[in-house]
This record gives structure tokens, C-alpha cells and sequence, in this order.
């Protein structure tokens, strides 16, 4: 299985009840497939829908910004989202929605093999990890997982329909930027080791 495949299967997809409320096509995921770092978002929003792409519209945007302070660029990641149609209205996902578009999430993560996942808004962020979360508690902490380390951040959206949590996802990337340095850094060299003293010359009686 490649992404490529994946992909293929999920053309069209009728899982669950999103391919009947106005999607207008699969919006699977983009980037690099052998990243290092991964970016988990919650669902196609009006644009990517019409594009077929995540993170294209303003949000789209503003992440663009944020990825260029810390260095980074599109071609450098890879970018999904939990469920892979958009929701009417771009509601929440449902909790069936969820857990139909999980398991093909897990499976790009699988493929790729980032180190690094980065989980943008609530809903990524509690879907990798199976339990609910407070955002605005854990943003910006690394946590180990079994085959990843994941990162939540705050999503664009939040940003831009709240003014005030701008510069709270502005800290976020620039939290990601040194842990992402302290990954980077030449681990310490090795103290020498001294030498064990020689043993005593033992005298000749003969």
C-alpha cells in the first residue's frame, strides 16, 4: 500500500454520511510524502472542498505565514485532516465521522512516518490521542507516543474568527521552532575518559 493507493481507494468514498450532505470530492491530504513533520487539521473547509486540497483558503494562508517564521515551507510537510469531506457548514465532525476517517489517517501517518506530528485545533489533537483535550491547556507541548511525538498547536481558523488568539498561535509555532532546534542540535561530545592509571612496576629479584 503507497499513498497513491490510498488515495485511489478513497475516491468517491460512501463510508458515511458526509459523501451525501454537499462534499464535493475527497479532500485527502498533500505534501511530501516522506516528511518529517505532518500537519493534522479537522476537516475540508469551503475552499479546499472546491480545490481538493487542505488548507487553501484563508487559514491556509495564515499556516503559509507561520510555517515561513520558523523555516519551514509546504514541499517540507505533509497536510491532512481528520475527516476527509467537508462538513455542512463547516460544523464539527460527528463522532461517526470520526471514526470512519480515523483509521485512513492513521494510515497516512503510517506511510509517511513523520517524527513529528502537529495537531492543529482541539479535534486533531483529541482524535490522535483518544481522549478528550483542553487546546488551550496542552498547545504547544510536545507528547511521545508510541511511533511519533505529537505537538498540538491552535488552529489558524481560531485565530482568524478570534483576534485575541493570534499571538497564542504566533507562540505556538515559535514553541514548535525550539523544539524542532533542540531535535536538530549536535548532541554534547563525549567527555573523555581518563585513562586507568598503569599498574606499579614490580621489581626483578632476579
Amino acid at each position: 500500500m503507497t499513498l497513491i493507493d490510498l488515495k485511489d481507494s478513497l475516491h468517491n468514498c460512501q463510508r458515511c454520511k458526509l459523501a451525501k450532505l454537499g462534499r464535493t470530492q475527497v479532500v485527502f491530504g498533500v505534501g511530501n510524502p516522506q516528511a518529517a513533520i505532518m500537519f493534522v487539521g479537522e476537516g475540508p473547509g469551503f475552499y479546499e472542498d472546491k480545490q481538493g486540497e487542505p488548507f487553501v483558503g484563508a487559514a491556509g494562508k495564515l499556516l503559509n505565514d507561520l510555517l515561513k517564521s520558523i523555516g519551514l515551507s509546504r514541499p517540507d510537510i505533509y497536510i491532512a485532516n481528520v475527516v476527509k469531506c467537508r462538513p455542512p457548514d463547516n460544523r464539527d465532525p460527528e463522532p461517526d465521522e470520526v471514526e470512519t476517517c480515523k483509521p485512513f489517517l492513521l494510515q497516512q501517518i503510517e506511510l509517511i512516518q513523520p517524527k513529528l506530528v502537529c495537531t492543529l485545533g482541539k479535534w486533531a489533537a483529541q482524535t490522535l490521542l483518544n481522549r478528550p483535550v483542553s487546546i488551550m491547556k496542552m498547545r504547544g507541548q510536545a507528547v511521545r507516543l508510541d511511533h511519533f511525538t505529537l505537538f498540538p498547536l491552535l488552529h489558524p481558523a481560531a485565530a482568524l474568527h478570534q483576534g485575541n488568539l493570534r499571538g497564542s498561535l504566533e507562540e505556538d509555532f515559535k514553541k514548535l521552532k525550539a523544539y524542532l532546534d533542540h531535535l536538530d542540535a549536535p548532541p554534547p561530545p563525549t567527555p573523555a575518559v581518563p585513562a586507568p592509571p598503569a599498574p606499579p612496576a614490580q621489581m626483578n629479584l632476579f
